[in-house]
């Protein structure tokens, strides 16, 4: 019984966020309200993967294009490990909110509120809705692979 409320309450927390026009590059990425066309914030999407796992901010001098978004990375050895195979890096979704796509919603990512899974990264809204994700990540998942497929480009990309 809890556990639905506390559903309920994450999916309140979720809501607001559809009266925002999220951004989006040309392949779906968010990026962000900003009008930047910047993703995970400027994140390095490989330091999520190397040492500690804490990412680092990353910088425009080290920048790949990468499904119509600029990615910034800390080094250009960290650039070149992107460009080889960026599927492996870019975040699941889009960099979408996890668990909003598993309810067939668009929500943007908190690249600071992350978790990697089988080698994939995948971010979420905000702390509330990323402890209800961290409660049955399969699950979840499980959903959000067929509704991110399902949701038209037009859709996925903002248009």
């Amino acid at each position: 019984m809890y556990r639905k409320y506390l559903m309920i309450a994450a999916a309140a927390l979720v809501a607001p966020v559809a009266a925002v026009a999220p951004a989006f590059a040309d392949g779906g990425v968010f990026v962000g309200v900003t009008g930047e066309n910047v993703a995970l914030s400027g994140y390095d999407t490989v330091s999520y993967f190397q040492g500690d796992g804490v990412p680092v901010v990353g910088s425009s001098r080290f920048m790949v294009e990468h499904n119509g978004a600029e990615f910034h990375f800390s080094s250009q050895a960290n650039a070149d490990i992107f460009a080889a195979d960026p599927d492996a890096y870019a975040p699941q979704y889009g960099g979408h909110c996890a668990w909003a796509m598993s309810r067939g919603s668009l929500a943007p990512g908190d690249p600071t509120l992350y978790k990697i899974v089988d080698g994939k990264l995948y971010l979420n809204f905000n702390e509330q809705v990323q402890q209800t994700w961290l409660g049955d990540i399969d699950g979840f998942i499980a959903k959000s692979d067929p509704a991110w497929a399902a949701i038209p480009d037009g859709k996925r990309f903002g248009q």
